[in-house]
Protein backbone atom coordinates (compact mmCIF):
# COMPACT_ATOMS: atom_id res chain seq x y z
CA UNK A 1 0.00 0.00 0.00
CA UNK A 2 1.51 3.28 -0.97
CA UNK A 3 1.97 6.28 0.90
CA UNK A 4 -0.69 8.64 -0.28
CA UNK A 5 -3.07 6.08 -0.60
CA UNK A 6 -2.51 5.41 3.56
CA UNK A 7 -2.95 9.26 3.69
CA UNK A 8 -6.25 9.64 2.04
CA UNK A 9 -7.35 6.47 4.34
CA UNK A 10 -6.10 8.32 7.34
CA UNK A 11 -7.78 11.50 6.76
CA UNK A 12 -10.84 9.98 5.82
CA UNK A 13 -11.00 8.18 9.19
CA UNK A 14 -10.38 11.87 10.57
CA UNK A 15 -13.07 13.48 8.88
CA UNK A 16 -15.16 10.27 9.52
CA UNK A 17 -14.20 10.79 13.28
CA UNK A 18 -15.05 14.55 12.99
CA UNK A 19 -18.66 13.69 11.70
CA UNK A 20 -17.81 15.76 8.18
CA UNK A 21 -18.95 12.73 6.34
CA UNK A 22 -21.98 12.01 8.20
CA UNK A 23 -23.14 15.50 6.30
CA UNK A 24 -25.89 14.03 3.34
CA UNK A 25 -24.52 13.23 0.48
CA UNK A 26 -26.14 16.33 -1.35
CA UNK A 27 -24.21 18.73 1.18
CA UNK A 28 -20.77 17.37 0.47
CA UNK A 29 -18.55 18.51 -1.94
CA UNK A 30 -15.57 16.19 -3.06
CA UNK A 31 -13.37 18.67 -4.12
CA UNK A 32 -13.52 20.49 -0.68
CA UNK A 33 -12.29 17.22 1.22
CA UNK A 34 -9.57 15.95 -1.24
CA UNK A 35 -7.10 18.19 -3.25
CA UNK A 36 -7.69 17.19 -7.46
CA UNK A 37 -4.40 15.42 -7.19
CA UNK A 38 -5.66 13.02 -4.71
CA UNK A 39 -8.89 12.12 -5.94
CA UNK A 40 -6.84 11.17 -9.34
CA UNK A 41 -4.11 9.05 -7.27
CA UNK A 42 -6.60 7.82 -5.22
CA UNK A 43 -8.99 6.77 -8.41
CA UNK A 44 -5.68 5.41 -10.12
CA UNK A 45 -4.12 3.83 -6.91
CA UNK A 46 -7.11 1.53 -5.44
CA UNK A 47 -6.00 -1.59 -5.11
CA UNK A 48 -8.76 -4.13 -5.31
CA UNK A 49 -9.01 -6.86 -2.13
CA UNK A 50 -8.86 -3.43 -0.06
CA UNK A 51 -11.94 -2.19 2.35
CA UNK A 52 -13.29 0.96 1.51
CA UNK A 53 -15.85 2.27 4.44
CA UNK A 54 -19.62 3.35 2.73
CA UNK A 55 -21.66 5.26 4.75
CA UNK A 56 -25.54 4.90 5.14
CA UNK A 57 -28.02 7.64 6.62
CA UNK A 58 -30.66 5.75 8.51
CA UNK A 59 -34.01 7.61 10.09
CA UNK A 60 -35.55 6.36 13.48
CA UNK A 61 -39.43 7.08 13.63
CA UNK A 62 -40.94 7.21 17.11
CA UNK A 63 -44.42 7.18 18.36
CA UNK A 64 -46.72 8.55 21.21
CA UNK A 65 -50.00 8.05 22.50
CA UNK A 66 -51.89 11.09 23.57
CA UNK A 67 -55.64 11.50 24.51
CA UNK A 68 -57.56 13.85 22.37
CA UNK A 69 -60.76 13.98 23.45
CA UNK A 70 -63.07 11.58 25.70
CA UNK A 71 -67.05 10.75 25.35
CA UNK A 72 -69.81 11.13 27.84
CA UNK A 73 -72.69 8.85 27.34
CA UNK A 74 -76.50 9.51 28.91
CA UNK A 75 -78.94 6.96 29.01
CA UNK A 76 -82.63 8.90 29.70
CA UNK A 77 -85.55 6.20 30.30
CA UNK A 78 -89.06 8.19 29.58
CA UNK A 79 -92.81 7.38 30.78
CA UNK A 80 -95.23 7.52 28.00
CA UNK A 81 -99.12 6.37 29.07
CA UNK A 82 -101.23 4.94 26.39
CA UNK A 83 -104.87 3.79 26.06
CA UNK A 84 -105.18 0.65 24.13
CA UNK A 85 -108.54 0.05 22.69
CA UNK A 86 -108.41 -4.12 23.44
CA UNK A 87 -110.81 -6.47 21.90
CA UNK A 88 -112.41 -9.41 24.12
CA UNK A 89 -114.60 -12.36 22.52
CA UNK A 90 -116.37 -14.39 24.53
CA UNK A 91 -119.39 -16.81 23.57
CA UNK A 92 -122.68 -17.62 25.09
CA UNK A 93 -125.19 -19.88 24.26
CA UNK A 94 -128.92 -19.04 23.89
CA UNK A 95 -131.05 -22.90 24.40
CA UNK A 96 -134.05 -22.94 22.64
CA UNK A 97 -136.79 -25.63 23.83
CA UNK A 98 -139.08 -26.76 20.89
CA UNK A 99 -141.96 -28.94 21.40
CA UNK A 100 -142.34 -31.64 18.66
CA UNK A 101 -144.09 -34.63 19.63
CA UNK A 102 -143.83 -36.84 16.22
CA UNK A 103 -143.61 -40.70 16.44
CA UNK A 104 -140.70 -41.98 15.10
CA UNK A 105 -139.60 -45.37 14.06
CA UNK A 106 -136.17 -45.59 13.76
CA UNK A 107 -133.42 -45.21 16.63
CA UNK A 108 -133.42 -41.92 18.29
CA UNK A 109 -131.94 -39.34 15.30
CA UNK A 110 -128.75 -38.03 15.43
CA UNK A 111 -127.84 -34.82 16.69
CA UNK A 112 -128.06 -32.32 13.51
CA UNK A 113 -126.76 -28.88 12.79
CA UNK A 114 -128.81 -25.65 10.53
CA UNK A 115 -126.12 -22.40 10.46
CA UNK A 116 -124.50 -21.85 13.79
CA UNK A 117 -127.90 -23.57 15.46
CA UNK A 118 -127.34 -27.40 16.99
CA UNK A 119 -130.44 -29.38 17.00
CA UNK A 120 -130.34 -32.23 19.94
CA UNK A 121 -133.26 -34.69 19.98
CA UNK A 122 -134.65 -35.28 23.12
CA UNK A 123 -136.42 -38.84 22.95
CA UNK A 124 -138.60 -40.34 25.70
CA UNK A 125 -140.52 -44.56 25.24
CA UNK A 126 -144.37 -44.16 25.35
CA UNK A 127 -146.17 -47.45 26.40
CA UNK A 128 -149.29 -47.90 23.85
CA UNK A 129 -150.73 -51.13 22.35
CA UNK A 130 -148.09 -50.59 19.99
CA UNK A 131 -144.40 -49.53 21.16
CA UNK A 132 -143.24 -46.54 19.40
CA UNK A 133 -140.96 -43.56 19.50
CA UNK A 134 -142.18 -40.45 20.12
CA UNK A 135 -139.82 -36.95 19.73
CA UNK A 136 -141.03 -35.21 22.20
CA UNK A 137 -139.17 -31.91 21.48
CA UNK A 138 -135.91 -30.10 20.81
CA UNK A 139 -133.41 -28.39 22.16
CA UNK A 140 -131.88 -25.76 19.64
CA UNK A 141 -128.62 -24.07 20.93
CA UNK A 142 -127.04 -21.55 18.59
CA UNK A 143 -123.58 -19.92 19.64
CA UNK A 144 -123.60 -16.36 19.27
CA UNK A 145 -120.10 -14.49 18.99
CA UNK A 146 -120.27 -10.85 20.92
CA UNK A 147 -117.09 -8.49 20.99
CA UNK A 148 -116.71 -5.97 23.59
CA UNK A 149 -114.05 -3.61 23.54
CA UNK A 150 -112.00 -2.85 27.21
CA UNK A 151 -109.49 -0.24 27.50
CA UNK A 152 -106.22 -1.05 29.05
CA UNK A 153 -103.66 1.46 30.97
CA UNK A 154 -100.30 0.72 29.33
CA UNK A 155 -96.57 2.46 30.88
CA UNK A 156 -94.39 2.15 27.74
CA UNK A 157 -90.57 2.43 28.15
CA UNK A 158 -88.59 4.89 25.87
CA UNK A 159 -84.89 4.90 25.98
CA UNK A 160 -82.66 7.86 24.70
CA UNK A 161 -79.00 7.67 24.38
CA UNK A 162 -77.04 11.40 24.46
CA UNK A 163 -73.62 11.09 23.52
CA UNK A 164 -70.91 14.17 24.25
CA UNK A 165 -67.71 14.21 23.05
CA UNK A 166 -64.93 16.40 24.64
CA UNK A 167 -61.80 17.49 23.40
CA UNK A 168 -58.50 18.51 25.01
CA UNK A 169 -56.49 21.21 24.49
CA UNK A 170 -54.42 20.46 21.04
CA UNK A 171 -51.73 22.95 22.15
CA UNK A 172 -51.08 21.12 25.48
CA UNK A 173 -48.65 18.83 25.51
CA UNK A 174 -48.38 15.78 27.30
CA UNK A 175 -45.55 13.76 28.94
Amino acid sequence: MSKKTDKLKSEFDEKLREGQVNKPLEERNMQDEYSRDDREKLDVNIEYNKTIPVIEEQVRVDKEVRETGSVHIAKEVHRENVDLDLPIIHEEAEIERVEINQYVDTPPPPVRYEGDKMIIPVIKEVLVVEKRLLVVEEIHVTKRRTEEHNTEHVELLREEIRVERKRNDPNRTEH
